[in-house]
């Protein structure tokens, strides 16, 4: 995934306009690691209605396209390697070295980078849960417009103490700090942050007093928008996904519609209406 991610940086950088201290710390790319890629393009293609350019650099990955701007990346883990599919979410900031410290004072770990890509520089990390997010210095892509209501996507942690997990993510990305674009709203066992008046992230919790579940593993899911989410979810099935929770009532955002889906690979993600 990571070279995956340098090539994009490379082959998009006239694309990309600098300036992630635009919107710090908001969500800015989403990024899917497969061991199939050729099945994954085609089934994206038909849910999402994704086009696909290849990198500059060829091989095992290719740019999603929606209207024209980037707004995914899908790269193939490398051969021999019996990874399963997943999605990473990236955060936008004006200083990777100041996230990378805050993280590791937290309880975090940073596992690759800060590296230099393109104009800026990325790295992937994990918080003390285990839960994988990448963030990226200086990005700002056509598909993810800072200040608008128009991403391509949400993004939601699953974790096991939302109450903590904001904190951690909070801290670490400056979301309450004075100046910050984002604002925290907390509900039950919910957080909602919001960037310029839109919904970024959600962080949702559950059973703190219950021993943990083994089978469970905190993890950030990403979250398509969609016109119509039930032809989304036929366009699924048909393509050869499954679908985990069916077409029902928005429970972050309280609007809406949404559904929990899988590629034919195993990728979890979903989609919402808007």
């Amino acid at each position: 995934m990571m070279a995956g991610t340098a090539e994009l940086a490379e082959a998009e950088v006239g694309a990309m306009a600098s300036g992630g201290d635009g919107r710090p710390c908001s969500p800015c790319w989403v990024d899917l690691t497969t061991p199939d890629l050729r099945t994954t393009q085609e089934f994206y293609g038909a849910v999402l209605g994704w086009t696909w350019r290849p990198s500059e650099a060829g091989g095992g990955f290719r740019v999603a396209l929606s209207g024209g701007d980037p707004v995914a990346s899908v790269g193939e883990a490398a051969s021999g390697l019996r990874a399963a599919a997943h999605w990473t979410p990236f955060f936008a900031t004006g200083g990777a070295d100041a996230i990378a410290a805050r993280i590791h004072e937290r309880g975090g770990t940073v596992g690759v980078g800060p590296l230099p890509f393109g104009t800026g520089r990325v790295a992937l990390a994990s918080d003390p849960h285990g839960a994988v997010f990448g963030f990226w210095e200086d990005a700002v892509f056509p598909g993810w417009p800072p200040g608008r209501d128009s991403s391509p996507a949400w993004l939601e942690l699953r974790t096991r103490d939302a109450f903590a997990a904001a904190l951690f993510y909070g801290e670490v990305f400056g979301w309450t700090t004075e100046g910050s674009t984002c604002s925290v709203e907390y509900e039950d066992e919910e957080v909602v942050v919001w960037q310029a008046g839109r919904k970024a992230a959600a962080i949702r919790g559950g059973a703190v007093e219950a021993a943990p579940d083994p089978r469970v593993r905190p993890r950030w899911c990403v979250h398509f928008h969609v016109a119509d989410v039930d032809a989304a979810v036929a366009a699924a099935r048909a393509a050869g996904g499954t679908v985990d929770v069916a077409p029902a009532a928005s429970s972050s955002s309280g609007t809406g519609r949404e559904a929990a889906l899988r590629d034919p690979i195993g990728g979890r993600f979903g989609v919402t209406a808007g």
